[in-house]
């Protein structure tokens, strides 16, 4: 896993509570974080090389594993906001039936999926590390 060699996963806890995905994405495009899907996390180690992402866990919880096999476990739930930089991997160990989450890219990039073992990791760094940093943080 590449992760981010200049900057750090941000964890907002009870952030943003909304009752609506939309009223989530709508937030999120107020501060520049657009391309806004609603679903879950992949439940497999991946990353993105081409943009910042922002998960919002809109209802539900979920324990996700970040930078990789072996890294940091974090719990989430509903309200808590995560800010994902270019390279940072993340995965799904286990979630609530019902859970909901909005992701969205910093000023609207595209994003890719890689998986560390279908991805050339010189390439994949080469992409982190001309992704511009993100113009303001998500809440």
């Amino acid at each position: 896993m590449p992760n981010n060699p200049r900057l750090p996963v941000l964890i907002y806890r009870g952030a943003l509570k909304v009752e609506k995905a939309a009223q989530a994405e709508a937030a999120l495009a107020s501060q520049g974080w657009t391309k806004g899907w609603q679903n879950g996390i992949y439940s497999f180690h991946h990353y993105h090389s081409t943009a910042h992402e922002v998960l919002v866990v809109v209802r539900g919880q979920a324990r996700v594993t970040l930078s990789g096999e072996g890294g940091p476990q974090v719990q989430l739930q509903a309200g808590d906001v995560v800010l994902l930089p270019a390279g940072t991997g993340h995965r799904n160990d286990g979630s609530s039936p019902d859970l909901l989450v909005v992701g969205a890219y910093a000023g609207g990039r595209d994003w890719d999926v890689c998986r560390p073992e279908e991805t050339d990791m010189a390439a994949a760094q080469r992409r982190i590390a001309a992704v511009p940093d993100w113009e303001q943080e998500p809440v």
